[in-house]
């Protein structure tokens, strides 16, 4: 187990045994890391991953409002969400990758002329991050998740973007096994980085079944290529 979810579960069984709830305060991180014995990143990590999926809000700074502050009912269907992002460790990768294409081809084929301009520019802002000279393999991995669950929030549809959210780690998990198995990564990455611009054009363009396909191709091409398939 990842040390983030070690933090992700006890937030989960502090809100299911009402040891937290609708507008209370998660403690700081250096709190947090010092009560659960992980390191602060991890803490960071989990809180990240909280307010992706709807659970908490966090605002910066020092003031009354700064922190994380849990928004969510713990009776809703986001406390599920929660559980399905730590189980996905245990689902075949093939299993996530088909859910992936199915997800995410309908979701950009809906993103399609919905997706305002500033929507589209948010996510251009991962692919550029991505094309940083010598910028390490992993942080090209999890950039690489963040983007494709921003893909999918273009489409609109809360329980949608909830789903991949909650997909992040698997998919993370599953390109970091596969990466031992591409020999060669520059060219590879290269490929990637065309790949994501071209699904996003297609849909800045309003093209939805031309970035349907290249979704699809792109998912499966990955697997296929790094002999996980």
């Amino acid at each position: 187990m990842r040390t983030h979810e070690l933090v992700l579960r006890q937030v989960e069984a502090d809100l299911a045994a009402g040891k937290l709830r609708l507008g209370d305060r998660l403690p700081g991180e250096r709190a947090m890391a010092g009560q659960l014995g992980v390191s602060r990143p991890s803490v960071r990590e989990a809180i990240r991953v909280l307010e992706a999926m709807g659970v908490v809000r966090t605002a910066v700074g020092s003031g009354p409002d700064a922190g994380a502050v849990i928004v969510a009912d713990p009776g809703s269907p986001l406390t599920a969400a929660l559980r399905l992002h730590l189980a996905t460790s245990h689902l075949p990768m093939g299993d996530i990758v088909q859910t992936r294409v199915l997800l995410e081809s309908w979701a950009v084929r809906e993103a399609a002329g919905r997706a305002t301009p500033a929507q589209v520019a948010a996510a251009a802002q991962l692919l550029d991050a991505m094309d940083e000279p010598d910028l390490p393999r992993e942080r090209f991995h999890l950039l690489d998740a963040e983007f494709h669950v921003a893909l999918a929030s273009l489409a609109g549809n809360v329980l949608v973007s909830t789903i991949m959210a909650s997909l992040r780690e698997a998919i993370h998990g599953y390109v970091i096994a596969a990466a031992p198995s591409v020999p060669d990564w520059t060219p590879v990455a290269t490929m990637l980085r065309a790949q994501h611009r071209a699904v996003l054009a297609a849909v800045a363009d309003g093209d939805g079944d031309l970035a349907a396909e290249l979704v699809a191709e792109h998912i499966e091409g990955f697997y296929k290529a790094s002999r996980l398939a």
